[in-house]
């Protein structure tokens, strides 16, 4: 009888331990995974109802803000000693290239006369068609002249570093006469010289200028003057007014506009240089057709003809003085005299002299 209640007793507390020891188990290999097998951050809430698992990702790396540059173009400015300059009143543009480019930059422009701030705008950097670099364009005009400062910054983004820059242009004073010098000199001088008229660029207001602004308003059918007004500083900066070539065929040769009382000397199609002539007077008119040089005289003639290329008869293209704004010759181009030599020494025989109206 003793024997069977121990059995019985050993049994029941067998039975009764047995969950216990199996939860403990599973708890022990949930706790102790295989070193081969990951373990994200995992977090795992168990009920009787729901089981829910919610993972969180790893944080992303920062991205350091991109190096940027950038260069200013004044390309509607004009050069003088290297200097890039403009006059009162002319719209100036300043663009910018910026390297690399990237989303969403802006720039301030702060534009400066002297130490006088003059205007300030925030512009947008845009892309460039493939956008591998970004531009901005600023609008200008000066009201006076002097030295205009144009200064741009970029604050500094999560996105790209900050930067700094500026550009100077010089605002010349418009004002000139015989006898003056100067960069704004330089610059007229250059701009007849680039529409062709002949001058050497001495940097003065001096004869050859003259001659070469009067060949200008003739150009232009403005009369005949050598001197400077607005109207005509404008046209000369914006590179109006062309010499057109009606002969281009007969090569190196000389046409005589008789209506406009010029002399253009051109290589076909290309004007190479333009001079303010005399042609004959209204009783004595210049011969109008094609002709070619037949004889060539350096020096002076008895009747004051200077370095004469003759073309047909006794007219010829020649320096003399007076050669008047006006009609006045017995029928030849007169050139005034410190032009004559280098059309003599341009022309040569059988070149061809066409005149026309």
């Amino acid at each position: 009888m003793k024997r069977t209640l121990g059995r019985v007793l050993a049994f029941t507390a067998a039975v009764a331990l047995t969950p216990a020891a199996v939860a403990t188990a599973s708890n022990a290999g949930a706790a102790a995974p295989s070193k081969s097998t990951p373990t994200p951050t995992t977090t795992t809430t168990t009920s009787s109802t729901r089981s829910r698992t919610t993972t969180t990702a790893p944080a992303r790396p920062r991205v350091a803000p991109k190096r940027g540059s950038a260069t200013l173009y004044t390309f509607d400015a004009f050069f003088v000693h290297r200097r890039p300059v403009t006059v009162p009143g002319r719209l100036l543009h300043v663009d910018g290239i910026v390297h690399p480019f990237v989303p969403g930059q802006w720039v301030t422009v702060k534009s400066f006369l002297g130490h006088r701030l003059i205007k300030t705008e925030r512009l947008r950097i845009k892309p460039s068609l493939k956008r591998t670099y970004g531009r901005f364009t600023e609008r200008l005009r000066s009201t006076g002249s002097g030295t205009v400062s144009v200064q741009v910054t970029h604050d500094r983004t999560a996105a790209m570093l900050g930067f700094k820059l500026s550009r100077r242009i010089d605002v010349l004073n418009p004002s000139a006469r015989f006898g003056s010098s100067g960069p704004f000199v330089s610059l007229i001088q250059q701009r007849l010289a680039a529409l062709h008229f002949y001058l050497p660029q001495s940097g003065v207001y001096d004869s050859f200028t003259g001659l070469a602004i009067d060949a200008y308003h003739r150009l232009l059918r403005r009369g005949t003057s050598q001197s400077l007004d607005g109207r005509t500083i404008s046209y000369l900066l914006n590179g109006w007014g062309e010499f057109k070539v009606r002969f281009p065929q007969n090569g190196h040769h000389a046409e005589g506009d008789i209506g406009r009382q010029l002399l253009a000397l051109a290589d076909g199609p290309s004007v190479r240089y333009i001079f303010p002539i005399s042609s004959g007077k209204p009783s004595t008119p210049t011969v109008i057709g094609n002709f070619r040089v037949y004889r060539r005289t350096p020096g002076y003639l008895p009747d004051g003809m200077y370095y004469s290329s003759f073309f047909t008869g006794g007219y010829a293209i020649h320096g003399y003085n007076p050669a008047p704004d006006y009609p006045a010759s017995h029928g030849c181009m007169r050139l005034p005299i410190q032009d004559a030599i280098y059309v003599y020494n341009w022309l040569t025989f059988d070149n061809w002299v066409d005149t026309y109206y």
